[in-house]
């Protein structure tokens, strides 16, 4: 049984839900779309790491990770941002992640990640706020397996292109639900 469509959408949904009450509904896609790609990518990653894994070891699966289309370093990984979701800096472990990504893969993901503050106490409230915010936004994606060989795919359709639909899915219920706080 794999990832479909709809349970990204509601597992953005589920974020958006978590966000509610503290910004404004227009502003969610700011933390969710980023985090929700940090863990796609993440899990894309350790796809294809583990694919390496099956035919190399030691010396030899370090320069084959060099093919792999893009690198994330272990601490910037979404697991390990995950289990680290009760530290008191868990808004500056996610921006760190997010720049490591981008500095790492600056080609490909340069300037994409790193675009909001996830330390801001302006904009989600007292550390202690934050830091629960964060925690449960963790906690509501880390369950959705979003590596690509576990998205379902309707015909003619790639992994990313599901993405891509959820993305612009919650886009839509952000635009809709503007002002409504």
């Amino acid at each position: 049984m794999g990832t479909t469509k709809r349970d990204i959408e509601t597992t953005l949904m589920k974020c958006a839900d978590t966000l509610r009450d503290t910004i404004d509904a227009a502003n969610y896609k700011d933390y969710i779309l980023p985090l929700m790609f940090l863990k796609y990518l993440s899990d894309t990653y350790n796809e294809g790491l583990e694919k390496l894994r099956e035919e190399y070891s030691g010396e030899r699966l370090e320069r084959q990770k060099r093919y792999l289309p893009f690198t994330i370093a272990s601490d910037s990984n979404f697991e390990t941002l995950f289990s680290q979701r009760h530290s008191d800096n868990i808004g500056q472990l996610i921006n760190q992640a997010m720049r490591q990504i981008e500095n790492d893969n600056s080609q490909q993901f340069g300037g994409v990640l790193s675009t909001v503050d996830f330390n801001s106490e302006n904009a989600l409230g007292t550390r202690e706020h934050k830091n629960a915010l964060l925690r449960t936004l963790l906690e509501d994606l880390v369950t959705l397996d979003i590596s690509p060989n576990n998205i379902l795919t309707p015909e003619g359709q790639i992994p990313s292109d599901v993405i891509g639909d959820a993305y612009e899915y919650l886009i839509g219920q952000f635009a809709s639900m503007a002002g409504k706080k």
